[in-house]
């Protein structure tokens, strides 16, 4: 069964913008796009380098519970420009209301301009396992026991 994801509109929100969409039929990801209060509008937003921001999209979800909306980076944008997030992928919970706004992060030399509609995410929808947590007196064996950052290969 497809998961549904209801979407309201801020009062501010701009509705000509596009709400999230698959670009292709195989896309995992559907596009975010910025959505500027009236007043950032016409000038957009710039990121300067080493810069973080929340950009809005101009509206809030519910998602279904068992669930979780992913945000992601747009690969275009962090090859081209160094444009990603900072804490990738982000997690919706299903529970939170309030307003989806994209945290970006320009690693780039230069400036970025964000214009008021630019695709600057996306939205990956996933099934979450909950998991319970035990304490035990040991942990069993494996063949990579306590090999830690770059113990499996070169790095």
């Amino acid at each position: 069964m497809q998961p549904i994801v209801e979407v309201l509109w801020e009062d501010w929100a701009d509705r000509d913008v596009p709400l999230p969409a698959y670009a292709t039929a195989g896309a995992a990801g559907a596009d975010l796009r910025a959505n500027l209060p009236v007043e950032q509008r016409a000038a957009g937003l710039v990121l300067a380098p080493m810069a973080r921001r929340i950009v809005p999209t101009g509206f809030r979800v519910a998602i279904p519970e068992g669930y979780e909306m992913q945000i992601r980076p747009r690969s275009g944008l962090a090859l081209k420009h160094g444009i990603t997030l900072p804490n990738t992928p982000g997690t919706i919970d299903c529970d939170y209301r309030g307003p989806l706004g994209v945290l970006l992060i320009n690693f780039g030399t230069e400036p970025f301009a964000i214009a008021h509609g630019d695709r600057i995410a996306q939205a990956v929808i996933a099934p979450v396992s909950l998991a319970r947590f035990a304490v035990v007196e040991a942990l069993d064996d494996t063949a990579r026991g306590q090999g830690g950052f770059g113990s499996t290969g070169r790095g």
